[in-house]
């Protein structure tokens, strides 16, 4: 499953935010990064720790944080530590899955399992997880019974949401409710608590924290059924990756599960004949696959499901107890999200 939820979003978060743009945010997250996350002995326990958490990435998550903090009217710098927890048990979570996937390149650079060991990197991923939780400490004890509390519950179900993917890779039995539920679990959540921290920081209402994790977490899932449509029908000069990618490795995405729902029995077995093999030349696998998920409504009812998860995000902004400014600006930021070109 791809976890690139926050790509060309720079322009639009300085939007929302009047005091600092994105980049600010970014250059401020990075440098507390860095003065956290010095190669300490062990020194094979750290090194990696400090190799991953170095290589890169938008650093969205912890700026989410950070946004919901001032969304809430308070200091972004007071939610530093939660958003540092937010990116180092992500980068953990790459750690843990580039193992399971057997992958050698992470932002274009080796893995750490390629670069050191497979015992080192689940050695200092599981140090990651702990460290995430330690952050929280730097937090009076309602705060950080609050952090940690959501921390936990989102942790384990992205452990969840990795087990039902790796499960569905061998079932044949996956239904379209329970694909929504790992995505959701795999994904969105990281997002939605990522600005519940900042509201937990900001001593947002209850009701507030949790509405701003129902935006987020709605948007995370809208934003993934996209993924799965474009990844087949989108440009790639605009979208920036190969089409037919998920259709070529046999991935049991929305559009598929939808069309072996809708599909004919000929147009089904057909389906369940190119997802089981790997030919030499993947173009007209591609191409017969999507005509199936176009004639079987597939195509029309995941645009469907795409708009009713974004709709769901906007109308929880209607619940939040912020100004009408600050709403505005939210819905936009999700607007310009979800505009990708097909």
């Amino acid at each position: 499953m791809r976890c690139g939820l926050f790509v060309k979003m720079d322009v639009f978060l300085t939007k929302i935010i009047r005091m600092h743009s994105i980049a600010q945010y970014r250059t401020k997250f990075i440098s507390y990064l860095e003065s956290r996350t010095k190669t300490k002995e062990p020194k094979n326990l750290y090194e990696p720790i400090t190799y991953i958490l170095g290589l890169g990435g938008k650093r969205l998550r912890p700026v989410l944080t950070l946004m919901a903090a001032e969304i809430f009217d308070k200091n972004y710098s007071e939610a530093l530590d939660a958003a540092l927890a937010i990116e180092v048990f992500h980068n953990f979570s790459l750690v843990h899955d580039d193992i399971m996937d057997a992958a050698p390149l992470r932002r274009g650079k080796s893995t750490v399992h390629e670069k050191w060991d497979v015992n080192t990197a689940i050695l200092s991923g599981d140090a990651m997880l702990i460290t995430a939780y330690q952050l929280f400490e730097n937090y009076e004890v309602n705060i950080f019974r609050d952090l940690a509390r959501l921390f936990g519950t989102t942790a384990l179900q992205v452990c969840e949401g990795q087990q039902y993917d790796v499960d569905f890779e061998t079932r044949e039995d996956v239904t379209v409710p329970e694909y929504l539920k790992m995505i959701e679990y795999k994904t969105a959540v990281l997002v939605g608590a990522a600005l519940k921290m900042g509201g937990i920081v900001a001593g947002a209402s209850e009701a507030d924290q949790n509405h701003i994790y129902q935006f987020g977490r709605n948007l995370g899932i809208a934003f993934q059924l996209q993924d799965d449509y474009l990844d087949a029908f989108g440009d790639p000069k605009t979208f920036g990756k190969q089409v037919g990618g998920d259709i070529i490795a046999n991935k049991k995405t929305f559009l598929y599960l939808t069309a072996c729902e809708l599909a004919s029995e000929e147009q089904k077995r057909a389906l369940e004949h190119l997802f089981s093999i790997y030919p030499k030349d993947v173009t007209d696998k591609v191409n017969t696959v999507k005509e199936i998920f176009e004639q079987s409504t597939a195509v029309e009812k995941t645009q469907e499901a795409i708009k009713e998860y974004t709709h769901g995000a906007f109308e929880v902004l209607d619940k939040l107890k912020i100004s009408a400014e600050k709403r505005a600006l939210l819905e936009t930021f999700g607007k310009q999200l979800m505009h990708r070109e097909a």
